[in-house]
């Protein structure tokens, strides 16, 4: 799903709000998320997800056209560590942990 397939989604289930105010609630929750991620905080959003960074140490790489050696710096990246809810829901699985078969 891409963003504004989420607005438009968002939009559809709520026909009280126009597509512009749904595409600003998804902005706003896009940017509050990044915000966060910027001063290291941890966005977590119960039966979803968490949102995080990780540092990553510098490090000798590839250069994959040449085969060459390069340096890589260090860097931060974010990491997503799925909820617990969503995995089960994922992977078909009930609440009573018996897998939820369901075509």
């Amino acid at each position: 799903m891409t963003k504004s397939e989420l607005i438009l989604r968002l939009a559809e289930l709520n026909p009280h709000l126009y597509q512009s105010h749904a595409e600003q609630i998804v902005d706003t929750v896009f940017e509050e998320i990044t915000k966060a991620l910027v001063v290291d905080a941890r966005v977590e959003l119960r039966g979803f997800g968490a949102f995080s960074v990780k540092q990553r140490k510098a490090r000798t790489g590839r250069n994959p056209r040449t085969g060459e050696s390069v340096h890589v710096n260090n860097k931060r990246v974010p990491f997503f560590k799925i909820g617990k809810k969503m995995h089960e829901r994922l992977n078909g699985i009930a609440p009573n942990g018996k897998t939820d078969i369901k075509n």
